[in-house]
């Protein structure tokens, strides 16, 4: 059209603030330009930094997000993908409860979908995964290069594969050093300060109590910490305490907690642009299982710095 036809267009729309209905604009193009993030919690410094991956790789490629949350609650996870179907071109989902099944079930063929650190494994999905047992092994060989005997791990939640596998290289850093494990010094946790706060309590009652704590993740870290203090124990010197993830609060506590450091949002903005991928080049994409690494980041909560 004649350029001042357009700018006459454009005017009108700007005086009646017309907006483009995005709905009907995906009838016409088979697309929403958005992209669905199921999750099983949206609290908490790890999710944050997941989503914010996740937006950084979106808005590159012209994506927009529908963030829910599942609670690991089987039911609400079928709800949730249910509810984003014709509301999103493709889907990244993060949830120890998914199967095959369920994203066959209650997403379109056409859908790409990327898992994160999710138990469902295998070629038929890209996913994105750490490597956790690695990452455990390595801050539990840490605490026993200073001499602790007495280990524990305030263990992650019972179904979720990322505790698991932490779970496992724990015990496979005891077996390398030839030290027993004790069920006592297992408590269980759901990932959250509290659970650290009452499992620390649990260990602290123990007649051998352990003189370092290894916590799944840095949320119970640090309410492990906080339970040390309200008792009393000093840390390191009495009891040392480890995290892992390494979330951005992790260097602020008093001490500043040793953690296995985590790439969080890359996790997210890796499985973005294989999501990405898939949506631009359809049958042609091959699907990847990627692995990101771990790192030490030794702080003081651990003893000395340079101890290693």
């Amino acid at each position: 059209m004649a350029e001042e036809t357009r700018l006459r267009i454009r005017d009108v729309a700007k005086t009646l603030r017309y907006v483009p209905h995005g709905g009907a604009r995906s009838l016409i193009t088979s697309k929403t330009t958005a992209i669905g993030v199921l999750l099983p919690d949206l609290y908490g410094e790890f999710f944050s930094e997941v989503i914010r991956g996740i937006d950084l790789a979106a808005r590159h490629s012209g994506y927009h997000l529908i963030v829910s949350s599942s609670h690991n609650d089987k039911a609400e996870i079928e709800a949730a993908m249910r509810a984003m179907r014709g509301r999103v071109d493709g889907v990244i989902i993060m949830s120890p409860d998914i199967d095959a099944q369920a994203l066959m079930a209650n997403l379109p063929d056409s859908h790409p979908v990327v898992l994160l650190n999710c138990a469902l494994r295998g070629a038929a999905f890209d996913s994105v995964n750490i490597d956790n047992t690695r990452g455990a092994r390595a801050i539990v060989r840490h605490l026993i290069s200073h001499g602790h005997r007495r280990i524990a791990i305030i263990a992650g939640a019972s179904r979720n594969v990322d505790g698991h596998e932490r779970q496992l290289g724990y015990r496979a850093a005891l077996r390398d050093a030839d030290l027993d494990r004790n069920s006592h010094w297992e408590p269980p946790g759901n990932f959250t300060e509290d659970s650290g706060f009452e499992a620390a309590r649990s260990l602290l009652k123990l007649r051998s109590r352990p003189t370092a704590i290894f916590a799944a993740n840095d949320s119970m870290a640090i309410g492990a910490l906080s339970a040390l203090r309200e008792a009393g124990v000093r840390v390191p010197e009495d009891i040392a305490v480890a995290g892992f993830d390494d979330i951005p609060i992790a260097r602020h506590v008093n001490p500043p907690l040793t953690s296995v450091h985590v790439p969080i949002a890359e996790l997210g903005e890796r499985a973005t642009e294989k999501l990405i991928d898939g949506l631009a080049h359809g049958d042609r994409h091959v699907r990847r299982q990627d692995v990101l690494g771990t790192t030490l980041v030794i702080r003081s909560s651990c003893g000395p710095a340079g101890h290693v």
